[in-house]
């Protein structure tokens, strides 16, 4: 029994005292979103209703029943009438007497759009006028115990937009500010403006400009002290050891001593603790620490993207006083540039790893962006990650995207080429423009800094190719201008994306990468790109506009393909969601309506009718433009993969839309996948197999991103239409780590022999350790010359435990089988693939709805009629 208490006690005291030592966490800051109890009205007007915040006015007005569906048929027209006008949002909020006697009460703003002016209990606190700037504003002076009004006064971007024309001695260029639509004549208002482009219209994208509050506002109520963010500068990161340097922005009311600490959330490790001392006001304090064997973060594809999770603290008295979490990947991630024999390398290099960046042009997935759901984009993310893609570019059109983008690529592996939003057009240079552009740059630079996805910051989308202010080439916008206004804007381009864009870069981050304009032949503003580039970025439009044939993405390849493409229209099921069948023609006024591209359906048509029939059936003609969209970006990727380490990156237009609408995407605004993201992931796929034909001869190239070289075997197979071998062989292989070879090579005639060449097909597959690593199949001849037999295909649908299998087979080979469950969410694993008579394709189905046999739909090559 003694022994017992005896225990007993020691157990008390020791807990006691252990307890003591910890620090006690107290509740200091309160964070709430103000999104509740907000109403709407035209400030000239008799509309008004229920406000969704965070929410757009359009949206607002579509709730409410007073629009119809924007994105319908062309209602697009009646509603350019929204932007002419003023409105007004409301709300009330409580305050507690205790929540009052707190030091600081603050509004933070995440998002106006865009001219916007807050009072709070009537009283004015800030006239906003950047849609991509976050403002906070300090209400203690003004806020009151019970009921507290917000009132947000946004003005007509038009409206401000033309008085800022009026004042300007000039106009500016912007091809894609669609003033006609918005019946402003040739009125182009949106470079006046710190506002998404796109939503002036693009050429792949309708003019909705919208206001409204479309990011949170929170209010923040503390004592005393705040972290107000945490930066983990990465002076060196190596697989042994990563040197780190913490800067922590506090803000206090008053003089400060305490104890700072960053504990690593995972295992609980303090990763380092120290006495500070803090001054009235904000302080910036850089400490710091190491850690051994890091975990490091890599791309997708090279490894996995490990993320640590941190927690900062500021502790005083034996107290947690506030804290701050988030998270950042520890790597070494750097842009080479560098003269070579060719001209100047142009690579991202990760860990010590040269990556041949693989992936595509990303634009915003809504026109009305507070309706982009969690779950939107978590899709396009893993639409990016599942099509084997690395790298995603934030096009300078649309945003400065949400966090839980950057997050997402994080946690994915998705390196972003961030470009600032600036795009297609030459902007004012005044005082007030460039303060407000080197704050939105302090703003986003600050916010996005600690992802470790971010890969390159860049200054404008193909701004100085157009400009060309050092050349005789360019858009033509130059001579629009005397010499005297020519320097004028000079100038201001070269404040903005010469010296504010790179200071920030410069100023608020650990040495990120940055370069002035995409596409540019060197970093040098005189370096403007073209179709021979043999250092910098590329835009390579020859094929579309242009009109050169695809066999010319070979031709036209750069150190870094950033920019290429080619449209389709919708799948026909997205087509019918946004249609009634008297619209069923390409050139009805609403399938226009939804091309925005004003060569577009032509284009279409003559690059069509140059490989395939042309068909005059509208389901027919969709399902072919998926098929040669597929053709073109295949040829121009395997065209870039074969050409690294010379070329290094290939990034398309575009992996998404922002409405239902023909365009160069690879999936639709429904996220539905076309037969071009089937074909991105086999092309992207880690190594990749690719026949190219010059003057007779046939080289198979062997393209490997892995950081390993194998032995392999290549297999070899010239077989008929009907299915009949023709021809085999098989030869043993070096594939060399992340390179591109030369694996075969033999003349055409040599392998054709005798055979027609229009109605043969070679099936090249490469295994290493038996196992197949990479396929592919090439033709001889174009799709439309080619001897296609009558096919017979058959298809099983089969459950398993729940899970939905279709099996495939043919009698023939079967060119572009397209397998199509109509009015259905379902998604076949593969699809738009090419069929060998014997062979079996087993596809897994996904999606809620049960397949039903009678809802299935075939579609391919040989069902095709003029």
């Amino acid at each position: 029994m003694k022994n017992y208490l005896y225990y007993l006690t020691f157990w008390i005291v020791a807990t006691t005292f252990l307890s003591s030592c910890q620090p006690k966490e107290i509740q200091n800051m309160e964070t709430r979103e103000l999104n509740s109890n907000w109403t709407y009205r035209q400030v000239n007007g008799s509309v008004s209703g229920t406000a969704t915040v965070p929410g757009t006015i359009h949206t607002d007005l579509l709730v409410n029943k007073q629009i119809e569906d924007p994105f319908y048929r062309i209602n697009e027209k009646s509603q350019q009438w929204i932007d002419k006008e003023d409105w007004e949002y409301t709300t009330v909020f409580q305050l507690s007497e205790k929540e009052i006697e707190k030091q600081n009460l603050i509004l933070d703003f995440k998002g106006l759009d865009t001219y916007a002016d807050v009072y709070v209990n009537d009283s004015l606190f800030l006239q906003a006028d950047n849609m991509f700037r976050e403002w906070e504003i300090d209400i203690k002076n003004v806020a009151k115990v019970g009921e507290n009004q917000v009132r947000i006064y946004f003005h007509s971007p038009i409206a401000k937009g033309l008085e800022l024309l009026k004042a300007s001695p000039y106009v500016y260029p912007a091809n894609n500010d669609q003033s006609e639509n918005g019946g402003l004549g040739d009125q182009k208002v949106s470079v006046f403006t710190r506002k998404a482009g796109y939503h002036y219209g693009w050429d792949w994208g309708p003019r909705f400009v919208t206001s409204g509050v479309w990011r949170p506002i929170n209010l923040k109520i503390w004592d005393a002290l705040r972290i107000k963010d945490v930066f983990i500068q990465q002076t060196s990161v190596k697989k042994e050891e990563a040197q780190l340097l913490a800067d922590f922005s506090l803000e206090a009311n008053e003089a400060f001593s305490g104890e700072v600490l960053l504990t690593d959330k995972s295992t609980g490790k303090v990763m380092l603790s120290k006495q500070v001392d803090v001054e009235k006001g904000s302080t910036l304090i850089s400490i710091p620490f190491t850690i051994t064997n890091p975990k490091l973060w890599w791309s997708n594809g090279l490894g996995a993207p490990n993320l640590y999770q941190f927690e900062a603290k500021v502790i005083k008295d034996n107290e947690i006083v506030t804290n701050y979490e988030f998270s950042t990947g520890l790597r070494s991630l750097k842009l080479i540039r560098e003269k070579d024999e060719a001209g100047e390398s142009f690579y991202f290099e990760l860990n010590g790893v040269a990556v041949f960046a693989k992936g595509a042009n990303y634009i915003p997935n809504d026109n009305f962006l507070p309706r982009v759901s969690q779950a939107d984009y978590e899709k396009v993310i893993a639409d990016a990650k599942d099509a084997n893609m690395n790298m995603l570019r934030v096009w300078g059109g649309g945003i400065y995207e949400n966090d839980i983008f950057y997050d997402l690529c994080d946690k994915n592996g998705i390196l972003v080429w961030q470009d600032f939003m600036f795009a297609c057009s030459m902007y004012p240079g005044n005082e007030k423009m460039l303060n407000s552009i080197k704050e939105e740059a302090k703003d986003n630079v600050i916010r996005l800094r600690n992802h470790p996805s971010i890969a390159l910051w860049c200054g404008n989308n193909e701004m100085n190719t157009a400009w060309s202010y050092f050349s005789k080439d360019g858009w033509g916008w130059k001579e629009l201008y005397t010499e005297e206004q020519r320097e004028e804007i000079q100038k201001a381009y070269m404040d903005i994306f010469h010296g504010i864009l790179p200071d920030a870069v410069s100023k608020y981050t650990d040495g990120d990468a940055y370069w002035p304009s995409s596409p540019q032949a060197g970093f040098a503003v005189e370096k403007h790109a073209g179709y021979e580039t043999s250092s910098g970025d590329m835009h390579y439009w020859g094929v579309w506009h242009g009109l050169h044939p695809f066999e010319d993405f070979d031709k036209y390849k750069a150190r870094f393909m950033s920019e290429y493409g080619f449209q389709s229209f919708p799948d026909f099921e997205t087509v019918k969601k946004y249609t009634l069948p008297e619209d069923y023609n390409i050139e009805s006024e609403v399938m226009a309506s939804h091309q925005r591209s004003g060569i577009g359906n032509l284009r279409i048509k003559e690059y069509m009718s140059w490989d395939y029939k042309v068909p005059a059936d509208f389901e027919q003609f969709l399902y072919m433009s998926h098929v040669l969209q597929a053709r073109g970006i295949k040829a121009a990727i395997e065209a870039h993969r074969r050409a690294m380490p010379y070329c290094m990156g290939t990034l398309y237009w575009q992996i998404n839309d922002c409405w239902p609408v023909a365009s160069w995407s690879s999936t639709d605004y429904y996220h539905k996948w076309k037969a071009m993201h089937y074909m991105v992931r086999k092309a992207y796929q880690s190594v990749l197999l690719s026949a190219f034909a010059n003057e007779g001869q046939l080289k198979i190239y062997g393209v490997s991103d892995l950081l390993e070289s194998k032995n392999a075997k290549l297999s070899l197979r010239l077989v008929n239409f009907e299915g009949k071998l023709l021809f085999e062989k098989e030869i043993a292989v070096d594939l060399v780590a992340n390179a591109s070879r030369v694996l075969y090579d033999s003349s055409i005639e040599t392998l054709l022999g005798d055979y027609d060449k229009n109605a043969v097909v070679l099936q090249m597959e490469l295994k290493t350790d038996g196992k197949l690593i990479a396929d592919n199949k090439y033709y001889f001849a174009k799709p439309k010359e080619l001897l296609l037999p009558k096919a017979n295909v058959e298809v099983q649908i089969v459950e398993n435990e729940g899970k939905y299998i279709v099996e495939v087979s043919t009698d023939k080979l079967v060119r572009d089988l397209y397998l199509n469950f109509k009015d259905s969410d379902l998604k076949c694993s593969d699809n738009y693939f090419d069929l060998l008579p014997g062979e079996k394709r087993t596809l897994e189905l996904s999606g809620s709805d049960i397949p039903k046999p009678s809802a299935l739909q075939l579609m391919h090559l040989q069902q095709i009629t003029e």
